[in-house]
Order: structure tokens, then C-alpha cells, then sequence
């Protein structure tokens, strides 16, 4: 059996099982350019006065462009991160066999805002009681996640998602679905990812929120 029959028979909504993750490579995705909106670097290292957070809540086109938007991040850049397979191209992702989400890694200045106002976006931006999808895309990659860089990020996130999960189940809503792990490995996604809806105004975005409000941080506008 092909590699291709094995992706085309793959359920996209379950994830692999380790050793069925695609091998991917060594070779890492090239960073080249600065954030098209924000100007700074895609990549560290970082000054140390600086945090870093990073999401996964659907499609990274939309997603990214909920966070740059927020005043006191410093850049934004879109990966794949949570699954199986090094450096990993989108088709692989979109395949289902590496086990990777869709995320933004976020860096921010912790004296301008606040994790737990990127947790009130995040939680704001995205329906995070649908499992391996999110609206009309469907797939492991585009599950919620909060991926943690230290214990207290993990203990605000987890508080979050108790407090937020009450909120929900008032509306009416299931219960939520958002993984919160340590922070793995982030593996940059190819150039014409980073910041897509800067170049691409008109692009795909599928973000979009329940219209609960979350009732931490200060919150910004998307």
C-alpha cells in the first residue's frame, strides 16, 4: 500500500498512534522575514523582559490575526506543534498522520498585557467545545489547545477553562474540548502562512467565537 492510499484511508478526526506519524526531516522550516504587520522578528531569541504563549483555535490564518491585533504583543507567527512528526509541511498536517495542531506562537510584553487577557481572547475567538474541528474545518489540526511555558501559565489556563466551561454549559453549550499541556516543540509553517491575512486581506478566515464572554483579563477587541 502507498504512502497516498494510507493518507486517503486515514480518518483526519482521529489522531495517529505514534508510530504511524509520517518520518518527516531533519531540516527546519526557513525563518527569513519579519512580521508584516508588527515589524519585529518571527523569531527568537527574544529580549528576556518578554513572554511567550501559544494557541491553537481553528484555521492559524484568522487565528494569527486575532493576536496581532492585541496591543502589547510583540510578534505573532503560525506552526504546527502537539504531534508526532519533525518539521512537518502543511500538506502532512492537513493529512492527519502527525498528530500536529494548527497554533500561533505569541510573544508578548507581560507589562502591557497580561496572559490572562490572550487567555480571554483565545477563549473569546473560537467555540472550544467541538473536538477535532472547528466550524467547517474539520481535522486533528484545527483542535483547541493552550500550550503552556511555565506552571503558572498551566494554573491560569486550567482556571480558565473551569471558569469558562461553567459559562458555556450555561448557554447551553457541551462541555469544552481544549488540551492544556506543556508547551512542545514549535515547528515554523512555510513563509506564505505567516501573517496570510496581512497579505491576503480577502483570505479564508473561519475564527469565530459563541458569543459567551469570558470572565477574566481585561479582554481586546478582535
Amino acid at each position: 500500500m502507498s504512502i497516498m492510499d494510507i493518507l486517503q484511508m486515514r480518518r483526519k478526526d482521529a489522531m495517529p498512534a505514534p508510530e504511524d506519524a509520517l518520518p518527516g526531516r531533519s531540516d527546519r522550516m526557513p525563518v527569513t522575514h519579519a512580521h508584516t504587520v508588527l515589524g519585529n522578528p518571527l523569531e527568537g531569541p527574544f529580549d528576556p523582559s518578554l513572554e511567550v504563549a501559544m494557541f491553537g483555535l481553528g484555521c492559524f490564518w484568522g487565528a494569527e490575526r486575532v493576536f496581532w491585533k492585541v496591543p502589547g504583543v510583540f510578534t505573532t507567527a503560525v506552526g504546527y506543534a502537539a504531534g508526532f512528526t519533525p518539521n512537518p509541511t502543511y500538506r502532512e498536517v492537513c493529512s492527519g498522520q502527525t498528530g500536529h495542531n494548527e497554533v500561533v506562537l505569541v510573544v508578548f510584553d507581560p507589562a502591557k498585557v497580561s496572559f490572562a487577557d490572550l487567555l480571554k481572547v483565545f477563549w473569546e475567538s473560537h467555540d472550544p467545545t467541538q473536538g477535532m474541528r472547528q466550524g467547517n474545518d474539520m481535522g486533528t489540526q484545527y483542535r483547541s489547545g493552550i500550550y503552556t511555558y511555565s506552571v503558572a501559565q498551566a494554573e491560569a489556563a486550567e482556571a480558565s477553562r473551569e471558569e469558562y466551561n461553567e459559562r458555556l454549559s450555561a448557554a447551553g453549550y457541551n462541555a469544552i474540548t481544549t488540551e492544556i499541556i506543556d508547551a512542545p516543540e514549535f515547528y515554523y509553517a512555510e513563509e506564505y502562512h505567516q501573517q496570510y491575512l496581512d497579505k491576503n486581506p480577502s483570505g479564508y478566515c473561519g475564527i469565530g467565537g459563541t458569543g459567551v464572554a469570558c470572565g477574566i483579563g481585561t479582554g481586546v477587541s478582535a
